[in-house]
């Protein structure tokens, strides 16, 4: 094509791409209550069990609707990648040759692979394992106990019923204790029911802002995405020749050394989810390995690769 053909071209192709994220954004909008509430369940989790109220903060009147925003966003990002990835694949396909075609239909999965279990192993294992850690850490860490002292005679204590939910029918101006929230419930007038939250542990309140903990996640998500490119890495370097299996299995000392630093880099720095981390790093770097031994580019390019090592140029570039 000449030059103005592939700017129209190219122009048309962003238009397209637009046409998806715009509409599944306001789709996101929608249903942003029910994806922050999703996005914050291992933080909520990590509270309850540690016997504090499972709430979240919002510290200005901005914070919660730009906590909506951005999960939103991000989600709606997420969602039209493939289909913006299929209109600049539209874009570069009929410049490639048929041997790099293969290259890139192999490499293209592999990666939306690796990127979703890293968005599974982030949610599923080191968000709960690290902030349960985190929270009964901070909860435990200054402790202050009221002293004894003895009940008077003849005195009685009243005593609150515990429910793991809120009691069905209850009268005006009952109270009860909500295990599962950790909070002291109070029927308001009009059938409304208030809570005053409830403690256990130090006198540190664990207690944590919204806008904080998304980003803390939307961080981690982007870090673990790219770290677990590793085997795509590893197979990218096989190709062009830079690496080579053999060189990578006799090198296993400093790979954990590098696997146990990432996670200690790349985590809390809680010493459960370092090792899980570093664990999964490594399980990746044994995948690599087997990927570059298994399909090494003579065998990914196939007929391709030999046609243009002969000059042939057989592809559809040609």
């Amino acid at each position: 094509m000449p030059l103005g053909d592939h700017l129209e071209e190219l122009r048309r192709r962003v238009i397209l791409s637009l046409l998806v994220p715009v509409p599944v954004f306001i789709v996101c909008l929608v249903f942003g209550g029910r994806l922050l509430t999703f996005l914050t369940n291992p933080a909520t989790e990590a509270l309850r069990e540690a016997g504090q109220p499972p709430r979240m903060l919002a510290t200005n009147p901005f914070e919660s609707l730009g906590a909506w925003i951005k999960v939103a966003a991000v989600v709606a990002l997420l969602v039209s990648v493939p289909w913006v990835v299929y209109q600049l694949w539209l874009f570069v396909a009929p410049g490639l040759h048929k041997a790099e075609k293969r290259f890139v239909h192999l490499l293209m999965p592999l990666s939306a692979g690796l990127t979703g279990l890293a968005a599974g192993f982030l949610y599923y294992v080191m968000l709960p394992v690290s902030l349960f850690f985190l929270v009964t850490f901070g909860a435990g860490l200054v402790q202050q106990r009221a002293p004894g002292v003895a009940l008077p005679e003849g005195v009685v204590l009243p005593r609150v019923e515990i429910f793991r939910g809120d009691p069905e029918g209850a009268p005006e101006g009952s109270y009860w204790v909500d295990e599962r929230l950790n909070e002291l419930r109070i029927m308001l007038p009009g059938g409304e029911v208030g809570g005053l939250p409830l403690r256990r542990g130090g006198v540190i309140a664990q207690e944590y802002r919204i806008g904080e903990y998304v980003n803390l996640v939307f961080n981690l998500g982007l870090v673990f995405a790219i770290a677990f490119q590793l085997p795509v890495v590893m197979m990218l370097l096989n190709w062009v020749g830079i690496l080579e299996p053999r060189d990578v299995a006799s090198a296993r000392r400093y790979v954990v050394l590098g696997c146990a630093a990432a996670g200690a880099l790349l985590t809390p720095q809680d010493p459960i989810s370092m090792i899980a981390l570093g664990g999964a790093l490594y399980m990746l770097f044994e995948f690599g390995v087997v990927l570059m031994r298994v399909m090494p580019a003579s065998r990914v390019a196939g007929e391709g690769a030999a046609a243009r090592r002969h000059g042939g140029g057989t592809g559809d570039g040609d």
